[in-house]
């Protein structure tokens, strides 16, 4: 086993304990020194590589999931654990720390320059890239399509008092971030699949609807968009591949977890996956 992976896990559940544990305690006293005391010792020594290094790695899917979350307390640097703690305070993002890990390790690896995000809900994702992007020093065009209202599918419900557009801006101005670009719009109507075809994508992140025709309409559209060596992340979609969640993690959705396993599998390359993110590259 290559050194940077010391760890082999005999006990998924007593080391998820040991996160939820510390998870709640950092509620309370959220430094990055007394969270990695409730650590093991031997995770206090991992060492970062880039996220195909570890995708590469014969490691479990929960493994996987185990070292972004060690990375988010140990190496990430601290404003992007700021920019979660503010998006996770008042409900303002979904999501899971490990993801901040995995965007971090992906736009480090990959520097994608044109970025595309299906269904936003209050900016997190769109905002974190911006800030990746300002710290590794390049150029980064940031867009989206989303109705930006309280829409929901068969498996998720928005609340009405929220405007969606505007609480997306202001938490692009509380970061120091220029605006993205937007696509007010379904992701499926005409004008948002003639959006998605302006130019061909490095990233695209499908987030929208979750039901499954409209996921399969996002997945084509993004795939004949998609630039060489791009790059499809797709969320809520492990359902259907052998990922254990957590109490605090989640496994997806029937729809995005049917068009990752049984479609995006077979025509694009699976990286890996981590917790309900899987990450799809046009080889």
């Amino acid at each position: 086993m290559d050194a940077r992976y010391p760890i082999r896990y005999s006990s998924h559940k007593a080391l998820h304990f040991q996160f939820e544990r510390a998870l709640d305690i950092s509620r309370l006293f959220m430094t990055k020194q007394f969270l990695l005391r409730l650590l093991p010792k031997n995770l206090r020594s991992y060492q970062p590589a880039t996220l195909s290094e570890i995708f590469q790695k014969e490691l479990s899917r929960n493994e996987i999931y185990e070292i972004m979350d060690v990375f988010f307390y140990q190496h990430l640097p601290w404003q992007f654990v700021e920019h979660r703690k503010y998006f996770s305070k008042n409900n303002r993002g979904f999501g899971e720390d490990a993801f901040h890990s995995m965007w971090f390790l992906l736009f480090s690896e990959f520097k994608p320059v044109n970025c595309l995000e299906i269904g936003v809900y209050r900016g997190q994702t769109l905002a974190l890239w911006g800030l990746l992007a300002k710290h590794l020093k390049y150029s980064c065009n940031i867009e989206c399509i989303s109705p930006f209202s309280s829409a929901g599918d068969s498996v998720s419900q928005y609340k009405n008092e929220i405007n969606y557009l505007d609480d997306t801006l202001k938490n692009h101005k509380y970061f120091k971030l220029d605006d993205p670009k937007i696509c007010i719009e379904f992701s499926n109507s005409e004008k948002a699949k003639n959006f998605i075809s302006q130019k061909k994508w490095d990233l695209i992140y499908i987030d929208g609807s979750h039901d499954y025709d409209i996921v399969c309409e996002d997945f084509e559209s993004s795939l004949n968009n998609l630039a060489p060596n791009g790059i499809i992340v797709m969320d809520d979609s492990s359902l259907y591949f052998d990922y254990t969640p957590g109490k605090k993690s989640f496994a997806g959705h029937p729809g995005p977890s049917r068009v990752a396993k049984k479609i995006a599998q077979n025509r694009l390359t699976l990286l890996g996956g981590v917790g309900h993110n899987n990450v799809f590259k046009k080889t």
